[in-house]
């Protein structure tokens, strides 16, 4: 009984989130185009809302723990739901994805993404779509934009516990730019998993937990993000089942 009612909830969690995306994304495309502030301005509406229908209807709430950049800096995030990207996107103030190129194509999200400066890049061509990535963020070698570029290392949502490898992207963007690195862990996908529509009520967190500064070397770099990070994200999870 409890997994139909917990069904039913992520069917109109669904219907809900995606229907004012539609809506708000309409009404702000407009000025949105005019103004990336604006572009801005409409999503973290659109993520508020999310973050209502998904409190009322699966008692679904969420939390940001940790300091929040504000500057130019890489973050480097676990990834396990929608709602992961919904919470970065709200509480960070000039964010840039790195996201895969098919996201581009999406009705309304591919139109926000691009205008606020995503990025977007190909599986399958690993040099080509590392050139093109750091080519794309170049801009950050001459001037200060006071954007957090996030990228999920592992490249794609995971079940929660489940292990993936981390991929080199993330070490590229951090050597490159010299820029100082935020990582965050994350217990979303206990709420809202991937490729199921159970929602289960709690509370769902994002931890701004570590700051890398510049200079470490790739593989180094590599092997702490994935360790941090995997350990953050498994301690949120447990916090969760013990509470």
């Amino acid at each position: 009984m409890k997994v139909i009612i917990s069904t039913m909830r992520g069917l109109i969690n669904d219907i809900l989130i995606f229907f004012s995306m539609f809506i708000l994304g309409i009404i702000g495309l407009p000025f949105s185009i005019l103004s990336e502030r604006w572009a801005y301005r409409f999503i973290k509406i659109y993520c508020l809302t999310c973050f209502f229908i998904l409190r009322v209807i699966s008692n679904i709430k969420v939390e940001c723990r940790g300091v929040i950049p504000k500057n130019d800096v890489l973050i480097c995030s676990k990834h396990m739901s929608f709602l992961d990207i919904l919470m970065l996107a709200y509480f960070l103030p000039k964010f840039s994805f790195v996201m895969k190129k098919e996201i581009v194509f999406t009705p309304i999200i591919g139109i926000y993404a691009l205008r606020v400066g995503c990025v977007p890049v190909k599986r399958g061509k690993r040099s080509k779509a590392l050139n093109k990535m750091v080519s794309d963020y170049d801009y950050l070698s001459d001037k200060k934009e006071n954007k957090q570029i996030v990228i999920y290392p592992q490249g794609t949502r995971v079940l929660p516990y489940q292990k993936k490898e981390y991929k080199v992207g993330a070490g590229v963007l951090y050597g490159k730019f010299n820029l100082s690195c935020h990582l965050v862990g994350t217990n979303t996908g206990i709420f809202w998993p991937k490729g199921s529509w159970i929602r289960k009520p709690g509370t769902a967190v994002i931890h701004f937990f570590e700051i890398i500064e510049p200079g470490m070397s790739l593989n180094t770099f590599m092997d702490k993000i994935e360790n941090d990070i995997e350990n953050c994200s498994n301690n949120l999870m447990k916090e969760n089942v013990d509470s």
